[in-house]
């Protein structure tokens, strides 16, 4: 009798026992692809009076198919459990009523080795079934059903309009080449093709067997795909965010970003803290510590953790500070430094030094080129002038895409963002160059958000307002100053130092290397100007494995990968930077 102590161990054993024998299943049924002697033997025990075990059956289709239900399975979705038992079921009630009724599939030896395994997988499924609740899209069944009845009629139709271009295929009837297409999607082996007066060449056959396995795992992927999570902030949503920001915002820099209306929120029990994150292909990722009070952060995160569970989500954080990694890392996931924060002190900042002499000199070039800046908050710039300003920003944008999530507001103008603070710079005659705006961070600190210039402008204007801005940050009662994220700034730092070993240099030129496209190494130097103090950030992760998964989610959402998008007139028009309701629904159209 299993105690109640050891029970979720033999429920744990019982899942890892199906998923493994599925692994196995597909495995052999891989290998059946390059031994043909033992595929040849699994096909005769497919034949006639003799039953192989579960999804064993010497086809590629059936290998694609077990890998995907034990990957399924191995992410504790209820739609596989379900799915598994209802077809091993259905065939352990075959293989009993032809055990019972037919002596000649009684007689066989092998066939109760099959009938032995297959309860066995079956008892592990039932023994294992309180592992399996992470919940599916409640839109995957209709999306299945239309993936399969579509797919199936373009494979029939393409199968049907191959056969018509050879002369066996010509010979034979609509329906025959119909039949002909459907035995193939099912096989690749001869039996039953002697029943057509149709011999096609071997390349068609291979193409409609290709064909009909996208088709399963397109259905399969649509069975079971996790949900896509869009519940974005709401009014009240962002109410509650803002009066935490309020009390605890100056504990993180990256704090305000919580309010991108293209994130979800998921707050602690008592409501002192939240976890913001978004969805991205099966990976819930949030960004930066938790918002609120510290003593509340594990109640947000154990809620944020349990949905992800619930619905079969990798969970992972990206821009954690060291504060906020420690108590993720309590809850049972993995620390990996992402790089580091670049944050001024306006107090011990000075131009003095031959460390600052470039940074001074072009601060001069630029000043006496005419330039002037202006630094005010949002609110206090009108809404004609902030338009002017959007339009510019969206003109000198570097590409369609919008970059940033993690550390950029995703939107310029909002009423709501009115303790912004913009830094406009104009050139001798008056012409507005380069802009760029700062969120609160807390009373006395600003986090950079956004940056736009002029291509045609002279070159160090970046330095000349980020000086500016320094030695104007008392009058609005600043006194620190968050720039650019450095990723991976202790690699170019160390790796071109002397004495740095193979490794650690090997890896500096490949992220120099794809600087070329992504600005890595201009990020680190831009910043490493100023002499900041620097700051690391962590990304945390619950498995190894997941890393590619959540690089690719991360950069998705950072803008790196473009994602397929509506055309523009189904999009309808956009309000450049500032039109977040539209950012929204574009959003909504690309889940």
């Amino acid at each position: 009798m299993i105690t109640r102590a050891a029970a979720p161990r033999v429920q744990r054993l019982s899942a890892r026992t199906a998923v493994w024998y599925l692994r196995i299943v597909a495995c052999l049924n891989l290998l059946c692809a390059v031994s043909l002697s033992f595929r040849e033997q699994v096909r005769h025990h497919n034949h006639g009076e003799l039953y192989t075990p579960y999804l064993l059956t010497a086809g590629f289709s059936s290998a694609a198919f077990a890998v995907f239900m034990a990957v399924m399975m191995n992410r504790h979705k209820r739609a596989a459990w379900i799915a598994n038992m209802v077809l091993s079921g259905l065939l352990l009630f075959g293989m009993v009523v032809a055990l019972g009724d037919q002596p000649g599939v009684s007689s066989h030896p092998f066939n109760w080795i099959t009938l032995g395994i297959l309860v066995l997988f079956i008892a592990a499924l039932l023994l294992g079934r309180s592992q399996f609740q992470a919940k599916g899209d409640p839109a995957n069944p209709r999306l299945a059903a239309g993936a399969l009845v579509g797919g199936g009629l373009l494979t029939l139709l393409i199968g049907a309009g191959l056969l018509s271009t050879t002369v066996a295929g010509r010979g034979g009837t609509l329906g025959d080449r119909a039949e002909y297409v459907l035995l193939r999607a099912m096989t690749l082996g001869s039996d039953g093709s002697q029943i057509f007066e149709i011999a096609p060449p071997r390349w068609i056959d291979i193409t409609i067997n290709v064909l009909s396995v996208g088709v399963l795992m397109l259905v399969t992927y649509a069975l079971f795909r996790a949900p896509k999570g869009k519940e974005y902030l709401s009014p009240e949503d962002e109410t509650a965010l803002r009066g935490l920001l309020a009390k605890h915002g100056a504990r993180d820099s990256l704090g305000y970003f919580a309010l991108r209306r293209d994130k979800s929120v998921i707050f602690s029990p008592s409501g002192k803290a939240a976890v913001t994150y978004r969805v991205v292909g099966g990976v819930s990722l949030a960004s930066g510590d938790p918002i609120g009070d510290v003593e509340a952060w594990p109640g947000a995160i154990e809620k944020w953790l349990e949905q992800a569970r619930e619905h079969a989500w990798v969970p992972a954080v990206t821009g954690a500070s060291e504060e906020g990694g420690v108590v993720y890392a309590r809850h049972g996931l993995d620390a990996l430094e992402l790089g580091d924060e670049a944050i001024v002190e306006v107090g011990e900042f000075s131009l003095e030094g031959r460390s600052m002499r470039g940074v001074r000199q072009a601060h001069k070039r630029v000043g006496r080129a005419g330039y002037t800046v202006a630094v005010r908050r949002h609110g206090s710039i009108g809404e004609e002038e902030m338009e002017a300003m959007l339009v510019h920003a969206d003109q000198w944008r570097d590409g369609a895409t919008e970059r940033g999530w993690s550390m950029a507001l995703g939107r310029l103008g909002d009423p709501d963002d009115g303790q912004c603070v913009m830094l406009e710079c104009r050139d001798g005659e008056g012409r507005l160059r380069a802009l760029l705006s700062f969120v609160p961070w807390g009373e006395h600190g600003l986090s950079l958000d956004l940056m736009r210039r002029d291509r045609d402008s002279d070159n160090g204007l970046m330095e000349f307002m980020v000086i500016e801005l320094i030695q104007q940050a008392r009058s609005i009662g600043v006194e620190r100053i968050s720039l650019n994220f450095a990723v991976f700034r202790a690699v170019f730092e160390r790796g071109g130092k002397l004495g740095a070993g193979p490794f650690l240099r090997a890896w500096r030129s490949v992220l120099v290397f794809f600087s070329r496209w992504w600005q890595i190494e201009s990020l680190y130097r831009a910043n490493a100007k100023y002499r900041p103090q620097w700051e690391p950030r962590y990304v945390l992760f619950e498995r190894s494995r997941d890393l590619p998964r959540i690089a690719l989610a991360n950069a998705c959402v950072e803008g790196f990968i473009a994602a397929p998008r509506l055309p523009a007139l189904l999009r309808g028009k956009r309000r450049g930077v500032a039109g977040q309701q539209e950012r929204t629904r574009e959003l909504e159209s690309v889940a």
